[in-house]
């Protein structure tokens, strides 16, 4: 009787590979970083063979640790970073260039045609997407646009393209499949979430073929076998990192909100099995599908949190290391009206302004260190609230509790901010891959490894529950300040004047030596 699943979660800066028994507890993991590179400012690229190698030597490792072998696994899950684009040989199986990872910026002015030509709107209706080269469309464009011969192989059926697990399920089957789910496809900006096929005027528009791209399968679904680690493994879950970490959370009923705090944020809330729409600045996406039924989600995309600590760390050394903050943090009682707004690469949702740029407003002569390393964990849950916001207004639910993980979910003071800034609880899980639970989660639902999403329930265990504990109107005047100063950063690298001064500042930040005005 197999006692494991085999979760398989590639990063956007490492490869880790988790057994997972049948109580959801990790028995074995292993993980290796992979190397980053940068062509050009704004280019970021991975070497897919790395990828794929780094990824089978960590399942290799998990297993080792473990003393499991292949007959030990009912299934394999795959979770991984989104957007990043393979293009590749199928008679080789050689990619035809680096991967072009999420990040990459290297087609913004193909977005900005696009939004002049006005078929944005297209995109926004039949995706769910804002226009952005965070997506896997124009990268694909791109890629074969510029390497040479490369569109008309792909249009003689000579190459395949995918994301990341399409990329992996082609090398664990040994080139007989060529898949994704319905989590991945959704962020490729080609995808048709309501119609739940690949779009054909888009991929004209971006003169993309059809055939260069997987077939799309439900994110719980025996996509196939491999072989590569002895005996017949079957590959059953299948979804985008940020999607499989709704699952391993649990939030399965619609409203139920998550936040995984890492480099930036990303904040999913389950909608249900309606297509949603915004016009609060967030993206409609795919959760999953399971038996038949397709999950929604609403998806806000904070760019810069927990970066935000690296940055006093490594370029301000304010810090020697980001455990620090906490105490720090709780060591002044506020931030002496100090805000810092990170947008480092500008802002993301729901202001969506590529223009803004990190911002420190109020300071003072008494301002100090402590106040600034306050204020920049502030700042992350401050964009979180404005997501948070955004998703009450859009879908007309106020989320009950925000579960929340990552490495910044470790600092308490920023868990109990969070509470505090919201007015809701924040619960954090003991189990902190919740990426990783989440593709073990479909995989095994899909072989009988669980038997339904109930029986999952008494897996959630919560480490801690942080309560709001300050007053509504204190609450309401610290992010009131926020609001100001995030005007104050908006559109500051754009041409022309310098941004107009915020229209809430009087009120807000008043100066001492004299009485507010109208």
């Amino acid at each position: 009787m197999p006692s494991y699943i085999l979760a398989l979660d590639q990063g956007t800066t490492s490869c880790r590979a988790i057994l997972f028994d049948a109580d959801g507890v990790a028995r074995a993991s292993a993980m290796r970083e992979i190397k980053q590179y940068y062509p050009r400012a704004g280019w970021v690229e991975h070497d897919a063979i790395e990828i794929w190698e780094t990824q089978i030597e960590v399942a290799k490792a998990a297993l080792a640790e473990g003393k499991a072998n292949a007959e030990d696994l009912a299934a394999i899950g795959i979770t991984n970073q989104r957007e990043t684009i393979v293009l590749w040989e199928r008679a080789t199986g050689k990619p035809l260039h680096r991967a072009v990872v999420w990040q990459c910026r290297r087609t913004a002015d193909v977005c900005d045609r696009i939004r002049q030509e006005g078929f944005d709107k297209v995109i926004r209706e039949k995706t769910g997407l804002v226009t952005d080269a965070y997506f896997s469309g124009t990268k694909i464009a791109w890629l074969l646009e510029n390497i040479p011969s490369a569109r008309e192989r792909a249009e003689r059926g000579e190459l395949a393209c995918g994301t990341i697990d399409s990329w992996l399920i082609w090398r664990l089957t040994d080139g007989r499949i060529h898949s994704t789910d319905v989590s991945n496809a959704s962020r490729t900006m080609l995808f048709n979430i309501s119609t739940l096929a690949w779009d054909t005027e888009i991929l004209s528009y971006l003169r993309i073929p059809e055939s260069l791209l997987p077939t799309v399968k439900s994110s719980s679904e025996i996509f196939g076998d491999t072989r590569v680690f002895g005996s017949a493994v079957p590959i059953a879950g299948v979804a985008g990192d940020q999607q499989a970490s709704l699952v391993g959370h649990q939030c399965f009923e619609p409203g139920s909100v998550k936040n995984t705090y890492g480099t930036g944020c990303f904040l999913l809330m389950n909608t249900g099995a309606a297509v949603p729409r915004s016009d609060a600045g967030l993206l409609a996406t795919i959760g999953w599908k399971r038996n038949g039924r397709t999950y929604y989600a609403l998806e806000g995309s904070v760019f810069i949190a927990g970066a935000a600590v690296q940055w006093l760390r490594d370029e301000m050394g304010l810090i020697r290391e980001a455990q620090e903050t906490e105490a720090i943090a709780c060591s002044v009682p506020d931030t002496h009206g100090v805000y810092f707004v990170p947008a480092f690469v500008g802002l993301g949702a729901p202001h969506w302004d590529a223009y803004a740029r990190g911002t420190i407003v109020g300071l003072t002569r008494g301002a100090n260190r402590k106040h600034l390393v306050r204020a920049a964990l502030e700042s992350i849950a401050y964009q979180t609230r404005e997501v948070v916001d955004a998703m009450t207004r859009d879908s007309g639910i106020k989320p009950e509790v925000l579960r929340v993980d990552g490495g910044a979910a470790r600092n308490n003071f920023l868990c109990q901010f969070q509470a505090d800034i919201l007015g809701v609880p924040v619960e954090r899980p003991q189990m902190t891959e919740t990426t990783a639970l989440g593709a073990a989660y479909l995989a095994g639902l899909a072989t009988g490894f669980w038997k339904r999403e109930s029986d999952l329930r008494s897996q959630l265990k919560i480490d801690r529950r942080f309560e709001p504990c300050v007053q509504a109107s204190r609450r309401e005047e610290l992010y009131a300040g926020w609001r100001c100063a995030v005007e104050r950063a908006k559109g500051w690298a754009s041409e022309g004047s310098p941004p107009a001064a915020c229209p809430e500042q009087k009120q807000i930040l008043p100066r001492p030596d004299e009485p507010e005005s109208d």
